[in-house]
């Protein structure tokens, strides 16, 4: 195993539990993907880890001890995780939840999610990747539970995006259960699956009737599952707002999956701000609007990124939301703070009176790093006006 040492400063971060080794923080930059020791400037031992480049960083601390890394570290790895996750096992109300969520759950770059009797490996940078026959070996010898799996290629190199790997192949399409409510999912269609694990716990709360009786605006609704939800928990009616075409036909499956009518459901191809202004040339007004926009998108020229401009969603929306509404303001970008996240929403509201009710982090299936705020990206302000 090759030996790299920490530039002077960078040591402070990995005692501190920061696992991201960050590129800038490595002496030796021709270095990449392979197992290393980890050193100080001086020599000392700080730990085991790897080396590859992906979005997030230059590679990831796995153990702060020595230790071999071979088929037995992955099988202790997943068959912990596995214990982690009893309840959710135990469930039988929800058959869909995240395994192994990277360093949280010890080796960063890899995350494993369950859907019924199949499982999903994601994999984040071409070293882990490199590693896939040990791994997954080890994962269907520790948890043999599950009947089959696939991958999604989440960095830029192998040809394909997503395939079968293991074991029996799902249905092209079929139904998975959260809260008592259905869902249909794909898992060999690109790198989407219908439904996004990490929101598992807002959905609750629309289940369990947070817009019991209301009107939902559902925006950047993807396949609509928050609105399927609120809709479960009484919601007198939901309109839901994607870009993507493909969007109705997914979101109608979840709606039907349900025994739920449309008449009361809308399903809208629009970009969200063209609807803002047509809801507001048609006096249409919501008592919750849902806001999860992905954090940069790009159409027509025009860019949004949710560090610059969430507030401009913000804005917008209590134009057209009711006295004492919901906003529920969701991002996942890793690299935005909950700190500046709230200054975002802060600035939408202005001068606007409003109380935040609830903050939703990613659920414990979603295991993080403690010591490290990025490591739970999932921010969700509910707040009333």
């Amino acid at each position: 195993m090759k030996k790299i040492s920490l530039r002077q400063g960078a040591e402070r971060k990995l005692l501190n539990g920061i696992h991201l080794i960050d590129s800038k923080d490595i002496a030796d930059q021709s270095l990449d993907n392979a197992w290393v020791e980890i050193r100080n400037v001086k020599g000392e031992f700080l730990g085991i880890g790897y080396l590859s480049q992906q979005n997030k960083g230059g590679g990831w601390v796995v153990s702060r001890q020595p230790v071999k890394i071979d088929a037995q570290f992955y099988e202790t790895l997943f068959s912990q995780a596995w214990g982690k996750r009893q309840s959710y096992h135990d469930d039988q109300a929800t058959t869909a939840y995240r395994l192994f969520n990277q360093d949280g759950d010890g080796l960063g770059g890899l995350s494993i999610d369950l859907y019924g009797e199949y499982s999903v490996f994601s994999w984040y940078n071409e070293f882990i990747y490199s590693q896939r026959d040990l791994i997954i070996k080890a994962f269907h010898k520790a948890i043999p539970q599950v009947k089959g799996s696939y991958e999604k290629i989440r960095f830029k190199g192998p040809d394909h995006d997503s395939r079968h790997i293991f074991g029996q192949e799902a249905p092209e399409t079929f139904l998975i259960l959260e809260n008592g409510v259905s869902y249909q999912v794909f898992l060999n269609d690109g790198l989407m699956t219908g439904i996004f694990l990490d929101q598992h716990e807002v959905r609750a709360r629309l289940v369990d009737g947070l817009a019991s009786g209301k009107k939902v605006l559902n925006l950047f609704s993807y396949t609509a599952a928050f609105s399927v939800a609120a809709a479960m928990g009484g919601a007198a009616e939901t309109t839901s707002v994607d870009l993507a075409k493909r969007s109705r036909e997914l979101s109608q499956a979840h709606f039907e999956a349900n025994g739920l009518d449309l008449v009361n459901h809308r399903l809208v191809v629009m970009d969200v701000f063209s609807y803002f202004k047509y809801a507001k040339r048609h006096d249409l007004t919501f008592d919750v609007i849902i806001l999860d926009p992905p954090s940069f998108a790009r159409n027509n020229k025009k860019t949004f990124s949710v560090a610059k401009d969430y507030h401009k969603l913000v804005e917008e929306s209590l134009e057209i939301l009711q006295a004492g509404g919901l906003i529920i303001a969701s991002t996942n970008a890793s690299n935005l703070s909950l700190k500046k996240f709230k200054e975002q929403i802060e600035k939408g509201f202005g001068e606007r009176s409003h109380d935040y009710v609830a903050l939703h982090q990613l659920p414990y299936d979603f295991q993080t790093n403690k010591k490290d705020e990025s490591s739970n990206y999932l921010k969700v302000f509910t707040i009333r006006t």
